[in-house]
């Protein structure tokens, strides 16, 4: 799937959302979209066919709507880096439905409190999730690198993990139970 738009993006651990908020602050960026509630599920075959080739399906539901991405396997660099395709669903239950249909099953969701500010080149997430806050840096590489050192960090900082390979490191840890990274109670 060659010459498809390439997502490049970092994540930033903090220690908690009001922190994060400061240090967002401090880039002055722009506010995009206000806190919400994001559940994503990730889709595969029975056989996980799409995992054996390093790809990921999702759709992520929020209120007004959802978006359904395909993200292409992870290219080597300090930096997440691989293709994605992502388009936005009036209806995430419908989708659901198709998908389920074509012979794909949810095997993976996670929730996170997401608001969003737009930087120069970059788009700035403070994520909250069960497993703790991130500030998650999307764009060009250069404009990564300069925000991130804005918010005092380094490449050494960058985590490059999924959500998912994080709840699995942290699940023990932080007691959590069941197979998927959702809150029990709303933060």
């Amino acid at each position: 799937m060659a010459g498809l738009p390439l997502e490049r993006e970092v994540k930033l651990r903090f220690t908690s959302r009001d922190e994060a908020r400061r240090a967002v602050a401090a880039l002055a960026a722009t506010p995009l979209a206000g806190r919400r509630l994001q559940a994503d599920a990730l889709l595969d075959t029975a056989d996980g066919a799409l995992g054996a080739r390093g790809v990921t399906l999702r759709i992520r539901s929020e209120a007004g709507g959802g978006r359904v991405t395909f993200k292409g396997p992870v290219q080597p660099s300090v930096m997440k880096v691989r293709e994605e395709i992502e388009t936005g669903v009036e209806d995430a239950g419908v989708l659901f439905r198709i998908f389920e249909e074509l012979g794909l099953r949810v095997w993976f969701r996670y929730e996170k409190y997401r608001e969003e500010y737009a930087g120069r080149d970059v788009v700035i997430a403070i994520d909250e999730t069960p497993v703790g806050v991130y500030v998650e840096l999307e764009g060009g590489e250069a404009a990564i690198g300069e925000a991130a050192a804005a918010l005092g960090r380094t490449p050494a900082d960058y985590i490059v993990e999924s959500y998912r390979g994080l709840f699995l490191q942290h699940r023990s840890r932080l007691g959590l139970t069941g197979p998927d990274m959702v809150f029990d109670t709303a933060p």
